[in-house]
């Protein structure tokens, strides 16, 4: 496992996360959005495959990449992730205030997967 990297394992069966980067934790998220975050999370873990409003595909970042979305009062809270058969691997969690995901995250996200991948 690479050092970018750490893994938290829930449950029998369930898929780990690997996070690459970011964390989920209050402040600066408001409770209920980190609570909706890791019950998102657990049902990705479990196997199930989410679809908007909770996750959209992020083809830009490479296949099998989505974005949770969770609102919140004036932000919306994104977290990068892909979809990997063994792993759920978080790229990124970031608070968005506009609808376009900047290009930069795209290509930070594009260069933390290929990091991974190289270190497999």
């Amino acid at each position: 496992m690479s050092e970018v990297a750490y893994t938290t394992v829930m449950g029998e069966g369930d898929k780990p996360l690997v996070w690459l980067h970011g964390e989920i934790k209050t402040p600066p998220m408001a409770t209920r959005s980190r609570l909706q975050a890791g019950y998102l999370l657990r049902r990705l873990q479990g196997g199930e495959s989410l679809s908007m409003p909770e996750s959209r595909p992020m083809s830009p970042i490479g296949p099998r990449c989505h974005e949770l979305r969770i609102d919140e009062a004036a932000v919306t809270w994104r977290i990068f992730y892909r979809v990997d058969p063994d792993a759920i691997v978080i790229l990124d969690v970031l608070k968005k205030k506009t609808r376009a995901t900047p290009k930069t995250v795209v290509e930070t996200c594009k260069r933390r997967l290929a990091e991974y991948d190289r270190l497999g």
